[in-house]
């Protein structure tokens, strides 16, 4: 298989339905956000220990967001209308973050990003999953075909990158940073 093929050289690229479209295209963008999510969880799983405990829970994760961004650029499971994504999906994102919430230490005020070099890159991935959701919802919103399960999965996707970022840092020794008011050390 050639890397380059060259039908893009003018700005057109195929949806996996066949049909071409600008480069430009809301579900182009949107699947390159999957694309830059997985990407930076990639690089969060390369600075975890070796035994890390979220190590394998990510790498799922990677695999699902490859089918998830083959959904946003058209391809449908058994040309169905359904979602890539399942409930059960959804239920490991949410078994995990129980299960290593319950090790963690309780949360008494907002955290800032960073820690672990592991830490700080699940976070930026976090952001970017918070982007994704967004953009995902003003597609849905211009009437693109965006699944329910999709947009769940996303948004309860943030909530586990959130907690996979803590518990890289617990993982590591570190303490989460907590986030100082500036109004109330005013006061």
């Amino acid at each position: 298989m050639k890397i380059y093929t060259k039908t893009g050289d003018k700005g057109k690229t195929s949806l996996a339905s066949g049909k071409r479209v600008s480069k430009s295209d809301d579900l182009v963008s949107l699947y390159g956000i999957c694309d830059e999510l997985n990407s930076q969880i990639g690089i969060g799983i390369s600075f975890l220990k070796e035994d890390s405990a979220i190590k394998e829970p990510l790498f799922i994760t990677q695999n699902l967001l490859f089918e998830l961004g083959s959904e946003l650029a058209g391809f449908r499971l058994n040309d169905t209308t359904a979602s890539i994504i399942f409930e059960t999906d959804i239920n490991h994102l949410e078994k995990a973050i129980d299960e290593w919430t319950e090790k963690l230490p309780e949360m008494k005020s907002f955290i800032l990003p960073g820690g672990a070099k592991s830490a700080s890159f699940l976070h930026v991935a976090r952001t970017i999953c918070r982007e994704l959701e967004r953009e995902m919802i003003k597609a849905k919103e211009k009437g693109l075909e965006i699944f329910e399960m999709s947009l769940i999965y996303v948004n309860r996707l943030s909530d586990f990158l959130f907690v996979a970022a803590r518990f890289a840092n617990l993982e590591e020794g570190i303490s989460d940073i907590k986030w100082t008011s500036r109004a109330k050390a005013m006061k």
